[in-house]
């Protein structure tokens, strides 16, 4: 989890059998103090960046355990002659080419202390890649309803999460934001008592103090990003922009952009009775939906999108371009209310294209019936900075909104207040506009998305049989993908590598010798297996799950090492060494089952499109006692179909643990 780990704090994360990533879900339970007046969402004893400059390195893996971590996640893959291919062309890279490069990328490391060795390419290759944002990169995670009906109506709900969201913003840049710290032990390190001592502690030395009573705090280098943040379309590659000097939200609503200020000049929150009146005065505008809505543009190809808005510049819209670049987020304000989650998935993943600006960093998006959710532009950051900024947002709407179902809005002149953007268009730019919406109405017609609830059991079953309940949920997928389609693919599962600095993410491969072997006694062979034979595979699975997600949490996974050296070649224009022209190491990078799980007491689901069009895009959350699943599809693969397999495989794994025999 750490470089610095010492052989005791590796030996304690394998006790606690922990998961990373749920690391930033905890924060309902801590205990703030709260900052006198509406400003500040509380006031941390402990700087926010207090632990920053001390935070581990990011380790390089050794090249020997990559090439063997590689091997074994290609195995339940490839038939034997492939493998032995592979395995050659691994045991020629490890001891040739990819020697010289693990040496560099290791030096190149070692003169970059101040950050890790993933970031930089890794942000090289989100701003590089010209695909669409949406559908491709941006996921969305929709907010639970709040729990008092009546604050869900979408104008009252709104005002309050403009006015949480620059609460959360002014917290994090006055510095006395919680600092975010996955707690092994939080009845020794989360206390007031702990807190006091380490503000003290240099910051230099500050991570060292909280490892010392099992606390391990994440790196928050991505948190600055979350406001006045934009990606700027460029040719080739793509810039991030951050203007904190913006004090206006950005609102769409029927595809129409409006800017007003929720920041006053002296950086207080302008007042809640106010920002209600605004966001009024737009909920009730007559101005009729633009034939050519701007925001459809930002769903194009990048390369198309760069070369429209260098147009849009010529045609005199730069200033209105900056205003919405430099808006503190974008809150979209949907006229149509959800009927399921389906709907909500779809609404909230992609929308209609018109009513959206998919460059900002997030969007909060808030449907007629105040059901909610954030969609985000993924090159800045990964889910760990947004889903805190989610879990305090709800926190704080639910626990201590500031205008109620009866608040009236104050008497103020909105119509001068809030400005509607006015973009001059061309007859190019309006084709441009038109074919964008073709574009984007033909890629999201092809998407399927739908969801599955087990309730037989969950998280508190698995863990009484001494299973982890996320090993079970990878298994169910491997299962049900190899009873529908009778084999075994390349398989993703993010997992947060934030316990380091500049950390990004690593791979977990779910897909492993022992799911195979697993999969193929529940699936194919039913009868020919005792229950106590297929609850010990079940104990396997589990068991190597376990190691693989404790590894990458470590930075001990293997595929950021084999991108950074791929990306290290190609940046000094070197032939790709063999081992990256294997076809074995497309497939294994052709990621067919693409999954990431979330559970929070915020979030109700989440989701995101395939990574590949013959693939599926698996949300899924393992609760104490029934699993859900969000998945899409393309037309290539049956996304029904599917949940039904899964929902059929996690039947029979709940049967077995109960010590009945498969039918």
């Amino acid at each position: 989890m750490a470089s610095l780990l010492s052989v005791q704090c590796v030996a304690s994360l394998r006790k606690s059998g922990i998961h990373l990533r749920a690391a930033a879900l905890g924060i309902d339970k801590r205990n703030y103090s709260s900052k006198s007046g509406s400003e500040y969402l509380h006031q941390s004893v402990v700087p926010s960046m207090h632990y920053q400059k001390s935070l581990p390195r990011l380790p390089v893996p050794k090249l020997e355990d990559t090439i063997r971590r590689y091997l074994a996640a290609q195995k339940p893959l490839l038939n034997d002659d492939q493998f032995r291919t592979t395995e050659k062309l691994a045991q020629e890279f490890q001891s040739g080419a990819g020697k010289q490069l693990h040496e560099e990328l290791v030096a190149q490391d070692k003169n970059n202390k101040h950050t890790s060795y993933i970031s930089a390419p890794w942000f090289d290759m989100y701003l590089s890649a010209r695909d669409p944002v949406v559908l491709n990169f941006n996921p969305f995670m929709s907010f639970n309803p709040d729990p008092k009906t009546e604050y869900n109506d979408q104008l009252v709900r709104a005002t309050n999460m403009v006015c949480s969201a620059v609460r959360f913003m002014k917290t994090l840049r006055a510095g006395i934001l919680e600092p975010e710290v996955f707690h092994l032990n939080p009845a020794k390190s989360d206390t007031d008592g702990f807190k006091k001592f380490i503000r003290w502690v240099p910051s230099t030395l500050s991570w060292y103090g909280a490892y010392m009573v099992n606390a391990y705090p994440l790196d928050m280098s991505q948190y600055f990003r979350l406001f006045n943040s934009s990606r700027i379309p460029k040719k080739g590659k793509d810039e991030l922009v951050t203007d904190e000097k913006g004090r206006h939200l950005l609102v769409m609503r029927k595809g129409n952009m409006y800017v007003f200020d929720i920041v006053d000049r002296d950086g207080n929150l302008v007042t809640p009775a106010e920002i209600q009146s605004h966001l009024k005065y737009i909920l009730s505008d007559p101005t009729p939906a633009p034939a050519f809505p701007l925001g459809v543009l930002t769903s194009e190809n990048r390369d198309v999108w760069a070369g429209l808005r260098d147009k849009l510049v010529a045609a005199g819209n730069a200033e209105d371009l900056r205003i919405v670049d430099s808006a503190i987020f974008c809150l979209s304000l949907d006229d149509e209310s959800m009927r399921d989650h389906i709907h909500i998935s779809h609404n909230m993943l992609h929308g209609d294209g018109c009513n959206r600006w998919y460059d900002k960093s997030f969007s909060i998006i808030l449907a007629k019936d105040g059901q909610a959710a954030i969609n985000f532009e993924h090159a800045w950051g990964d889910g760990v900075a947004v889903l805190r900024f989610q879990n305090e947002v709800f926190k704080d709407t639910t626990q201590q909104p500031l205008v109620h179902p009866g608040s009236a809005p104050a008497a103020v002149d909105s119509a001068s207040a809030v400005h509607r953007l006015q973009f001059k268009l061309d007859s190019e730019l309006e084709n441009g506009i038109k074919k964008a919406k073709e574009n984007f109405d033909s890629a999201v017609s092809k998407l399927t998305i739908d969801a599955m609830e087990f309730k037989r059991g969950g998280k508190e079953q698995l863990k009484k049989s001494k299973l982890s309940p996320d090993a079970i949920a990878q298994l169910s997928f491997q299962m049900g993908f190899l009873r529908q389609y009778g084999q075994t693919v390349a398989s993703y599962e993010s997992c947060s590598t934030a316990a380091f600095k500049h950390g990004r993410t690593e791979t977990i491969r779910p897909a492993t010798i022992h799911t195979e072997r697993c999969s193929h006694a529940f699936v194919c062979q039913p009868g020919q297996h005792s229950v106590q034979e297929l609850q010990a595979m079940l104990g396997e699975c589990s068991k190597y799950h376990g190691q693989l997600t404790k590894e990458a949490a470590m930075g001990q996974g293997f595929d950021r090492h084999l991108f950074a050296m791929r990306y290290l070649a190609n940046s000094k224009g070197q032939a790709l060494p063999s081992l990256y022209t294997d076809p074995a190491y497309a497939a294994i990078n052709h990621n067919i089952l693409s999954t990431s799980t979330l559970t929070s007491p915020a979030v109700n689901l989440g989701g995101f499109a395939p990574v590949v069009p013959d693939g599926f895009g698996v949300g899924y959350g393992v609760h104490d006692d029934w699993i859900g699943c969000n998945v899409s599809s393309y037309p290539a693969r049956n996304v029904h179909e599917f949940l039904q397999c899964v929902h059929k495989s996690l039947d029979d794994i709940f049967t077995v643990l109960e010590g009945k025999a498969l039918s």
